[in-house]
């Protein structure tokens, strides 16, 4: 069924819409209430649409539908599926780290606070977003000089003949020898709560209270210890901003633009009490208006496992506020506003952030203009024929020779572009070769896709910098030159073992340039070649550990992932899991008698 087909078929159902264009990829997702009437609204002469989607629309040569029970689920499946595609017409928050939290597994005899990055139903207590992570790091610390936690990870019974050294300096009350009971580390953990939750008061009179009941009862080092303990927590108190006595749990959203830019800043605001604060920046959105750009934000970053606040507040109306609420109710499980304040502390609130989304903004173009300066400075030192404003770094990473991988970053303008960072699996060398494993990534990058007869030219980079020296360039070249890409810039860095000095390498020349040290220049090169190597570290990491998952194992029936993860654990080697006894495999965690002769006898006959 072609496209013009499919217009005339649309169901009046609510649904979510794919644009696609003619290989197949995913130009744009959107959601309807009726589907009918949203689909050909883009397709109707007297529309009236930015050149943005216009580019879009003359890019459709499919249509997929997908009809849905409600709006709602159009509006979840939306998020799913965006942040499958990443469309390049959608609003794409590039950013999808989660962030920094506190887990308190209260359903535990003795919870210890964790930090974490995902909310789980566990029935454990989540505070946060703690970002930037440094404010996880400083209330952490924080709670322990006010309250005595065990920070260990040992089982805690009370059985425990004598204490470790944090009972020594007073950290730790060592509930694991039973000097601190139950009911007094449950008590302890109730004050904690109060304390992350903001009801500062409450904490406050609850420790002078018990303080006057151990007076009383004539145990007064108990008191001087919680007398000690309310110093510290009014302390930390006066030093924390209060924007609110309401103790409001809210997310405050500041939008600001600028030629093209914008920029979302995000006040988190817990218990009355600002815990963080995180930007968002955009490019190329000025055919997108600000209430497109902020539902969109706000669909993809509530769309992560993060803590929904009871209240956020925007900085102008939404058309779709009603279904947001809705939405973000049933990600809270607990109702949620989404409000647009026009007067009031919460009014101010909003103009705060507003105030440092426009800050961000402004940093950002200095960011670029000084961008261009470097990139102009990088030029003239090392006489490159190109303004060098595409950079691509690649590296290799492996261990002799295995799980090899080849990673490609991408500076635009001086500043890291992750949408375009790619993973090369080495498929056609083995054993450690390097300069061949270099070749091979080259090529896999600009090989002509199907049905072109050259390298496409779009994201062609100025400047390639490959990790090494004279060997890597001499292998990578002739790449080049079977594409007819030998005219872009191609150069190696590196530097000699316990020197200081950076050295850039040219495929032509034997006699490496020696950077200045400190300069602009060298510091954008030596950002690019860092970002190429922990990019294929990280890769090489996955795939080594998915490798050493890849054992005999695999092949025995009835012994799955979480079983073989578990024997690995529990026995340290594949060696020690064939030495091991029928006993020893029945007695392993997750294992069974069935399990263990299957493992057993596999394990023998292999």
């Amino acid at each position: 069924m072609d496209l013009k087909e499919k217009l005339e078929t649309l169901p009046k159902s609510p649904g979510v819409y794919l644009m696609k264009g003619k290989r197949g990829e995913v130009l744009y997702v959107g959601k309807a209430k009726v589907l009918l009437n949203r689909v050909r609204s883009y397709f109707q002469s007297s529309r009236d649409v930015t050149a943005k989607i216009e580019s879009m629309i003359s890019r459709i040569v499919d249509l997929e539908t997908i009809v849905t029970g409600s709006e709602l689920e159009a509006l979840i499946l939306e998020n799913n599926l965006i942040k499958r595609h990443r469309p390049k017409y959608n609003v794409t928050l590039r950013d999808d780290k989660n962030y920094p939290l506190l887990r308190l597994p209260v359903l535990e005899n003795y919870p210890r606070l964790e930090k974490v990055r995902k909310v789980k139903q566990d029935g454990a207590r989540y505070f946060g977003p703690y970002v930037p992570g440094g404010g996880l790091r400083e209330i952490v610390g924080l709670l322990r000089r006010i309250f005595p936690i065990p920070n260990c990870t040992i089982e805690i019974d009370g059985k425990l003949d004598r204490p470790c050294i944090e009972f020594e300096i007073k950290r730790c009350l060592a509930p694991c020898t039973g000097n601190q009971s139950q009911a007094e580390y449950r008590e302890m953990i109730e004050q904690v709560i109060l304390f992350l939750e903001g009801k500062d008061k409450v904490l406050v009179n609850t420790l002078k209270t018990h303080m006057q009941q151990r007076a009383e009862a004539l145990d007064f080092e108990s008191a001087a210890r919680l007398r000690d303990q309310i110093k510290r927590v009014e302390r930390a108190l006066e030093r924390q901003r209060i924007t609110s006595s309401k103790l409001e749990d809210q997310d405050v959203i500041g939008l600001a633009r600028n030629e093209g830019m914008a920029e979302i800043h995000v006040i988190f605001v817990r218990g009355g009490k600002v815990i963080g604060r995180k930007d968002f920046f955009f490019e190329q959105v000025a055919d997108i208006p600000d209430e497109a750009l902020c539902t969109g934000f706000i669909q993809q970053f509530y769309h992560k496992d993060i803590i929904v606040p009871r209240e956020i507040l925007i900085p102008f109306n939404l058309e779709e506020t009603a279904l947001l609420q809705q939405w973000l109710s049933s990600r809270r499980g607990g109702p949620v506003n989404l409000l647009w304040p026009r007067r009031g502390k919460k009014k101010d609130l909003v103009h705060l952030a507003n105030e440092n989304a426009e800050n961000g903004i402004s940093g950002q173009q200095k960011v670029r203009s000084g961008g261009e300066a470097e990139l102009v400075m990088l030029q003239e030192l090392l006489g490159l024929s190109h303004l060098p404003v595409r950079i691509e770094g690649y590296d290799i990473s492996n261990i002799m020779g295995t799980s090899a991988v080849g990673s490609m970053v991408v500076f635009e303008n001086g500043l890291p572009k992750k949408s375009d960072y790619r993973h090369f699996k080495i498929k056609t060398i083995e054993g450690a070769n390097d300069f061949g494993m270099m070749a091979e990534v080259l090529s896999r990058r600009f090989r002509p896709k199907a049905g072109e007869k050259t390298p496409a030219e779009t994201k062609r980079p100025d400047l390639i910098l490959i990790d090494g020296g004279l060997g890597q360039l001499s292998a990578v070249a002739p790449v080049l030159d079977d594409y007819g890409l030998s005219a872009i810039d191609l150069i190696g860095l590196a530097k000699e073992r316990g020197e200081r000095d950076e050295r850039v390498f040219f495929h032509n020349t034997s006699e490496p340039f020696v950077l200045p040290i400190g300069a602009p220049a060298t510091h954008l090169l030596m950002r690019v070649r860092d970002e190429a190597h922990r990019f294929a570290v990280s890769h090489h990491r996955k795939v080594r550990s998915k490798a050493m998952l890849e054992t005999p194992l695999q092949k025995v029936a009835g012994i799955g992932p979480v079983k073989r993860r578990a024997l690995l654990k529990h026995f340290g080697s594949l060696a020690k899991i064939r030495e091991a006894t029928l006993a020893d495999l029945e007695a392993a965690p997750t294992m069974n008698a069935q399990s263990a002769i299957a493992v057993f006898d596999a394990l023998r006959e292999g």
